[in-house]
């Protein structure tokens, strides 16, 4: 058994691997093509971007399968002997607590990286030391508050309940609908400062726009997202009563009004096509498949890692293969996302006009630094929105990438 899983994992290490040496080879030729929709300059640095991306992401990779060797070889079991508390929901706690902080340490030196090399070389972070290290503390305190909370609760179900697996799952799916719901007016706000729109006549046209189909939401608001990158982004948070229309700051800056509204209108055919329930129930068909696998795990694997069949054991693995079913899930979740853009550009081009629009994406494109060319294996895994060159194609656009 442990074989088999170890197997299983380094075939889908190797993948993700493959993948990336795949689409590094593809951006390295392209970028050397007569540039599309960027700017030159744009261009080449929207690739060159891409490629060390996709080579970070291969060390990642690479760290990733040196500690699941070390967890499934040694960590648990190691966790399981240090951790003496007899009370098991507790223990569950404490040891899938421990679990996660030495993944986060492990994971931490790719977002240090990330954050104040990389994305300050290309000109996307502005984030200094100090708001690094605030928004770290809160997450960690986010995460053992309520992960801990729910922790504990899964815990009990597993401890109590026949057939746990499905009523482990309906706690999880009902988590993500609480946290789709409280995300915009609770978690958002402790990273970034909400304030209403100050633009009177901005604002009146985007109520305008939430009229016309019907949305009633909790206001609209920019966040102050400049403080830490200076791309450009906007969407629709929460579910029921808590819907908000979210601005970024940069994204006010570089739009002209038209285009912002064409891109509020995209976010709007989203809501109209019932797109983020879509989403949730794609969730939480992945969540089900997880619980029923992981609700069944033979005793010969624990015996094999020499850990317990406990919660905490069962939570840990749960933690460290669900990775591979959401990798494969991926494609599935690929394929109606990127149906759901194409449908939203109509919806939001019918809001304004396709020719605004385009402009808007281009904008978006060449301020993001987003490279419009990709390899057909890295879109089929990784791309929720189409790339750009079809998505303005489908808007009638004219480009010649050939």
């Amino acid at each position: 058994m442990l074989l088999t899983i170890g197997i299983i994992y380094f075939l889908y290490i190797l993948l993700k691997v493959y993948i990336s040496v795949m689409e590094v080879g593809y951006v390295s030729k392209a970028k050397y093509d007569t540039p599309v929709i960027l700017l030159p300059s744009n261009y080449v640095k929207a690739a060159e971007y891409k490629i060390k991306t996709q080579r970070m992401s291969m060390l990642s990779d690479l760290v990733d399968y040196a500690s699941f060797i070390f967890w499934i070889g040694f960590g648990l079991k190691w966790l399981d002997q240090l951790i003496n508390i007899d009370d098991i929901a507790l223990k569950s706690v404490v040891y899938v607590s421990l679990f996660l902080g030495i993944n986060y340490l492990v994971s931490l030196p790719f977002s240090i990286y990330q954050s104040f090399y990389l994305d300050k070389k290309f000109g996307f972070s502005t984030i200094d030391a100090k708001t690094f290290i605030i928004d770290q503390i809160k997450a960690i305190a986010l995460t053992l508050l309520f992960g801990g909370a729910v922790i504990w609760l899964l815990s009990k179900i597993i401890l109590s309940v026949h057939n746990w697996w499905f009523w482990g799952f309906l706690l999880l799916f009902g988590i993500v609908l609480i946290i789709n719901m409280i995300y915009p007016t609770f978690i958002a706000p402790l990273f970034n400062k909400f304030t209403p729109l100050e633009d009177s006549e901005l604002k009146q046209d985007i109520e305008a726009l939430l009229a016309r189909v019907g949305l009633q939401s909790d206001g609209v608001f920019t966040i102050d997202a400049s403080k830490r990158d200076n791309r450009l982004n906007a969407y629709f948070g929460g579910l029921g009563k808590s819907k908000r229309v979210v601005l970024f700051d940069t994204l006010i800056q570089k739009l002209e009004k038209n285009e912002l509204l064409s891109v509020l209108g995209h976010e709007l055919g989203h809501f109209k096509h019932k797109d983020i329930l879509k989403n949730i129930a794609l969730t939480g068909g992945l969540l089900l498949i997880m619980f029923a696998l992981f609700g069944n795990l033979p005793q010969s694997l624990f015996d094999a890692i020499g850990v317990h069949n406990a919660p905490y054991s069962i939570i840990a693995l749960f933690l460290i293969f669900s990775p591979i079913i959401s990798f494969f899930y991926m494609p599935l979740m690929g394929i109606v996302s990127r149906h759901n853009e194409y449908k939203a550009d109509e919806f939001g081009s019918a809001m304004q006009s396709k020719a605004t629009l385009a402009s808007a994406l281009k904008k978006l494109a060449n301020e993001n630094k987003s490279f419009p060319k990709t390899s057909k294996l890295f879109e089929w895994f990784y791309y929720t929105h189409p790339p750009l060159i079809q998505r303005l194609r489908a808007l009638g656009e004219k480009i010649d990438d050939d």
